[in-house]
């Protein structure tokens, strides 16, 4: 829509300056295909009286409409209005050849679009949101290109001169005759054209003027100074004055750093500032930069002018703008620029009855997110704004209150709850003041009842109760009272501690058959292993002692004491035959529960000493039942190394080797192992003496040969 016209006075100074301006008659019908009114608004505003505006919702529409006018015509298209640009572009320039096209396109999707016009009769592509010079300067353009058109199509030079000199006219011009008129028809048009773009150049060139030179040559009111954004002064420190500026107003002071709108004034005549006001309207500058901008300028105007219309009018048109953006600012969750925008829109409409609504949404909606990031600090500094601007009712403030307070009080137990975690699995449990006792100490100041703190207080109890645990395996009964106390101390009941002795009960059985059970095994291993009294702390006698003392009860323990036994009178015989003494074994082997028959049987061959050569004819009389062969070194036999070890070893009552060690070896450590493993092997028939087998001392050479 068009801009309405100034209600204000101009002076005679002004009035020169502008005289060269558009009548109030459009040159040309704009038909603009759109859906949306603030592009009508933009577009209204980028016009500024050159032509009327015609909005129409559909492509039909809008041809109907061309073809009932009957001055030149131009189509404006927006992008957004039609599901195919191109398609609507062509239909238009089909149906309606004499109108100009133009085309508005988002800035995201101008490369798409200009792609999809190449080509078609479309006289320039504009961006949205509008850009008021470049609108200004295309639409100067088009009108003589469609003023032009029109006076061609015209069936006579007399007809385009009358239809021209009706329908588009500069103010500065005086009417000419009828007869002149019809003399001169189409010099007239030709004239007609050059002045409308002259009198597009011209406009461009002092909106540049204004724009750049800030003020008229000649006028004596001091040019606009950008004003600084204001800052918060100390409680009753006066606000500085903007250089250039009277400062009739200072700057509002915010609460808790809240936005600051730029309320100086700048001075100047009234109709400069309307007409800086006007521009910067055009322009979209209606609240920035600070210190050129429509709002300070209208501001200005009606200080200077109480009772100026126009100015009146400019600040509820920037108000209307700025309640748009403030509505698309919430819509789009930007908190920031939405309170800016109202702090602005206070400033542009102080009384207008949509304040308090505005303030109160746009609290309750930064309250919502600085709560939902965990921003406490700040929920609370906008409950104190919205306190301060009486916008809020005193409901709400103290819900907010109460649920701020709320989430810090969880907010500090859960704190506290996870250092009382952490300080379990490290350990730290009694130990000063970072360790978990004294953290719920702190966390029941705060929250007593709390299910965090229960939770903390019951995890707590429970790992005092598994170091209970670990002493009383431990048998360290000092320290498993000491973390009962603990326990109770931290609330745990007496059925739970009763409980949980009653466990350590069945935990103490289960943990002494585990060990009796690990003992037990490793009495046999050893005695299978032939170790039965070495090493003193790794034997079968060591293992077998130990059960005794821990688990006399064990039903096992008979037959390990007899396997024990039966193998140490094996032994004690060997001894025997070989001269030695075996009163060890026999005491040993009495212990634990050698048969008195066996016993005594080896006490009687005690006694009787047997010479070497006795020795030497048992030996002989050995009989080798199981002999298999060594297996070679792989080292050995891919470098070439034959040789040999002699062993030693004693061949007991069941005829199988023990005690088996290396006397010589030929190389040295190259055979050992091999030939050792291969006697373990060996078995022979048990050698009988005196109706009983006895155990013989042996040696044996095992030869490593290279296969031939």
């Amino acid at each position: 829509m068009a801009s309405a016209p100034s209600t204000a006075s101009r002076s005679a100074e002004t009035a020169s300056s502008t005289s060269a301006s558009v009548s109030s008659q459009p040159a040309v019908d704009v038909t603009a295909l759109t859906t949306r009114d603030d592009f009508l608004l933009e577009l209204g505003q980028s016009l500024d009286g050159q032509a009327g505006v015609r909005p129409v919702d559909t492509l039909d529409a809008a041809l109907e409409a061309m073809s009932k006018g009957k001055r030149a015509q131009i189509l404006v298209i927006d992008a957004r209005a039609v599901p195919n640009v191109r398609a609507a572009v062509d239909a238009a320039a089909s149906r309606a050849p004499q109108a100009l096209l133009l085309v508005f396109a988002e800035s995201a999707a101008e490369k798409a679009t200009s792609a999809a016009l190449r080509g078609s009769k479309v006289f320039a592509q504009l961006p949205t949101p509008v850009d008021a010079r470049k609108t200004q300067a295309v639409f100067s353009g088009a009108i003589a290109e469609a003023l032009a058109a029109k006076g061609a199509a015209s069936s006579s030079p007399r007809a385009a001169a009358a239809a021209a000199a009706a329908e588009f006219s500069i103010s500065a011009f005086r009417p000419e005759s009828a007869a002149a008129r019809e003399g001169g028809a189409g010099k007239r048009v030709r004239f007609l054209v050059l002045g409308a773009l002259i009198f597009a150049v011209l406009a461009a060139a002092g909106a540049a003027y204004w724009y750049f030179g800030r003020g008229t040559p000649g006028a004596t009111a001091a040019p606009p100074v950008a004003a600084a954004p204001a800052k918060p002064a100390a409680p009753g420190a006066a606000a500085p004055a903007a250089p250039g500026a009277a400062a009739e107003s200072a700057p509002a002071e915010p609460t808790e750093a809240g936005p600051v709108a730029d309320t100086s004034i700048v001075q100047g005549k009234v109709d400069e500032l309307l007409e800086k006001a006007r521009l910067a309207m055009h322009e979209r500058r209606f609240t920035e930069p600070n210190g050129d901008n429509a709002l300070l300028y209208y501001r200005s105007a009606a200080a200077a002018d109480a009772a100026n219309g126009e100015a009146r009018d400019g600040l509820q048109r920037v108000a209307g703008v700025l309640a748009g953006r403030f509505e698309e600012a919430m819509t789009g969750a930007r908190f920031d620029e939405a309170a800016q925008t109202l702090a602005n829109f206070k400033v542009a409409a102080p009384g207008d009855a949509r304040t308090g609504a505005f303030e109160a949404r746009l609290y309750a909606a930064q309250v919502a997110k600085a709560l939902a990031d965990g921003n406490l600090d700040r929920a609370a500094a906008l409950v104190r704004q919205a306190q301060a601007s009486g916008s809020t009712s005193p409901e709400q403030l103290a819900k907010w209150r109460a649920d701020i307070s709320h989430r810090v009080d969880d907010a500090r137990t859960g704190r506290l709850a996870g250092l009382i975690e952490d300080r379990i699995r490290d350990g730290r449990l009694v130990d000063g003041e970072d360790s978990a006792k004294a953290y719920l100490a702190q966390l029941f100041a705060v929250a007593p009842a709390s299910a965090v703190t229960l939770r903390a207080q019951r995890e707590l109890g429970a790992a005092y109760l598994r170091k209970a645990r670990d002493a009383a395996l431990a048998k360290n009964s000092a320290d498993e009272d000491r973390w009962l106390n603990e326990a109770r101390a931290a609330g745990m009941k007496q059925a739970e501690i009763s409980a949980f002795q009653k466990d350590l009960v069945s935990a103490r059985a289960k943990a002494t058959q585990a060990e009796s059970e690990r003992t037990l095994q490793a009495a046999r291993e050893r005695t299978r292993d032939g170790r039965l009294t070495d090493p003193a702390t790794d034997s079968a006698v060591y293992y077998l002692t130990q059960l005794q003392a821990s688990d006399p009860a064990n039903p096992a323990l008979a037959d390990a004491g007899r396997e024990l036994a039966g193998k140490l009178l094996e032994r004690a015989r060997g001894s025997l035959a070989a001269g030695k003494s075996a009163d060890a074994d026999l005491a040993l082997a009495k212990r634990f529960g050698a048969d008195p028959k066996d016993l005594a049987a080896v006490q009687a061959a005690q006694g009787a000493p047997r010479p070497a050569a006795d020795i030497a004819a048992l030996a002989a009389s050995l009989k080798r039942l199981k002999a298999p062969p060594p297996e070679y070194p792989p080292g050995a036999l891919a470098n070439r190394i034959s040789g040999s070890v002699m062993l030693q070893f004693t061949v007991d009552v069941n005829g199988e080797p023990r005690d088996i060690h290396v006397v010589e070896a030929t190389p040295p450590g190259v055979f050992d192992r091999a030939a050792l493993t291969a006697v373990k092997r060996w078995r022979y028939a048990p050698t009988v003496l005196n109706g009983a087998a006895v155990e013989v001392p042996v040696k044996a050479l095992v030869r490593f040969e290279l296969p031939k």
